[in-house]
């Protein structure tokens, strides 16, 4: 059976524990992997410090040409596994059949951490907003006539990742382009993406010590928060609720992404469903970064019908079809859990599923040899209908109609929010908003991601911290 093996300082090593990842379609074992405990992962952190000198050996001009090798690498090369060899079919298939990603997604995704990689530069430049890089080299510099230093919060990034989609990978890679070695920690049936960037780097001639990949259970996750000095952690409430007073942990939990309508847009929603269709069903509906609420001022029952029926279109197909854009579930038991959690809250008035009559054969559906759980779209006549605020791991949407007045005010944490108003001072209101990380204003899908842009947080802010530097002449 093929083997992952840990990644210890860019080291492969065979535990004695292992797991098993079976293919959710038919139960057959994929792969074996190697686990990680608690003593390992303190032992290896211990030396972070003399890991970091290697990487930062490097001047950030060739970590960005290693990055560029590292890309196409990852996207076209056979890729060390433990023993045996991974071509990019065999990683598509593979995430594909442990995860119930369509292999239609897991090609998208892939091309999505090809990109960062290849443009590792304009990523930079927007999370460090122009910075001359070789500051980073030298500790101090010059920035248009200003003196500037930076210095580093720690000596590893730690990264307790999710199984949901391979793209949130591409937000941990700047790490090594900033000179921050990686401990990463994959989730339990995703271990190829991580698995695979490593590999990329490496040959691309990425220092070993560099990285570091631990498959665990909760031990382990909870050892490389405890030690890193800096950490990205994500999952869903119950998971990031914990850690999220620590400033050392940088949140990636639920976005409740959102479309927003008012004025001359609700009025003509028509024109928009399109845009609203794909920041839902996107990527199947797994992102942070899907919208699982459309608040409008008006239209909203409309709305709602006229967006079920262009989802009902969506189908449970094979995870190989090429038409395939739907994610399965772990296990039918697990869908049907999710969808009687739906149908407990909308027991509660001020809310309805608008797709039950367009699906005859319920929400939860089977295909090959797979569980899935169809579009649902929710009108909310009550914006704190519990339903209003939720996110699911499928495309799932509440429709919530509201007054111009509230809309704003009643809008909670939102990742991601595309406004489509032209209201001035709604547009003040929501600019000012705490709550909104990412802000679109026009017809943007919450699923664009512009990488000039920092996404949720800003990684180069985690890392470094800018001191108060000044040098007396001569």
């Amino acid at each position: 059976m093929l083997h992952l093996p840990l990644l210890r300082a860019g080291q492969a090593y065979r535990s004695l524990t292992v797991t098993v990842l079976d293919d959710l379609a038919g139960g057959e074992p994929v792969a074996e992997v190697s686990q990680a405990n608690p003593g390992l992962i303190a032992r290896d952190l211990a030396r972070a410090a003399d890991h970091r000198r290697e990487l930062a050996a490097l001047p950030v001009a060739e970590l960005l040409a290693i990055s560029r090798r590292a890309g196409k690498l990852f996207a076209e090369a056979e890729l060390p596994v433990g023993k045996a060899t991974q071509s990019p079919e065999d990683y598509v298939r593979q995430v594909s059949a442990t995860t119930g990603l369509p292999r239609t997604l897991a090609r998208a995704n892939m091309a999505k951490a090809r990109f960062v990689m290849e443009e590792m530069e304009t990523v930079l430049g927007g999370l460090t907003r122009g910075l001359e890089l070789e500051i980073l080299d030298r500790g101090h510099g010059l920035q248009d006539g200003r003196p500037l230093s930076y210095r580093r919060q720690t000596d590893v990034l730690g990264a307790v990742l999710p199984s949901n989609s391979p793209g949130v990978h591409s937000l941990w890679i700047p790490a090594l382009a900033l000179k921050t070695p990686l401990a990463l920690k994959p989730g339990s049936r995703e271990p190829w993406t991580p698995y695979r960037i490593a590999q990329a780097w490496l040959a691309a001639g990425c220092p070993p010590a560099a990285l570091s990949c631990y498959p665990s259970g909760y031990d382990g996750a909870r050892e490389l928060l405890l030690r890193c000095g800096r950490s990205l952690l994500y999952g869903d409430r119950s998971t990031v609720e914990p850690w999220e007073t620590d400033p050392r942990v940088q949140i990636h939990g639920p976005g409740w992404s959102k479309v927003l309508l008012e004025g001359d847009a609700a009025e003509r929603w028509e024109e928009h469903l399109e845009l609203i269709a794909e920041s839902v069903a996107a990527n199947g509906g797994r992102s942070c970064i899907n919208a699982s609420g459309v608040w409008t001022s008006a239209h909203g029952r409309q709305l709602a019908a006229a967006l079920a029926a262009r989802l009902a279109a969506i189908e449970a197909l094979p995870l190989d079809h090429p038409r395939a854009a739907l994610a399965a579930f772990p296990d039918r038991r697990a869908a049907e859990r999710v969808s009687a959690w739906i149908d407990a809250r909308l027991r509660r008035p001020g809310a309805e599923d608008v797709t039950a009559r367009l699906r005859p054969g319920g929400r939860v559906a089977e295909a090959g040899g797979c569980a899935f759980l169809l579009p649902t779209v929710v009108y909310c006549s009550d914006p704190a209908h519990p339903l209003a605020q939720a996110e699911l791991l499928f495309p799932f949407v509440a429709v919530v109609e509201a007054p111009r007045r509230d809309l704003a005010r009643r809008l909670g944490p939102t990742l991601v929010l595309s406004a489509l108003t032209e209201d001035p001072a709604l547009r003040d209101e929501l600019l000012a908003a705490p709550g909104v990380e990412r802000l679109n204003f026009g017809p943007v899908p919450t699923t664009r991601v512009d990488w000039s842009q920092p996404h949720e947080g800003n990684l180069f802010e985690h890392l470094y911290r800018q001191r108060a530097y000044q040098a007396a002449a001569g």
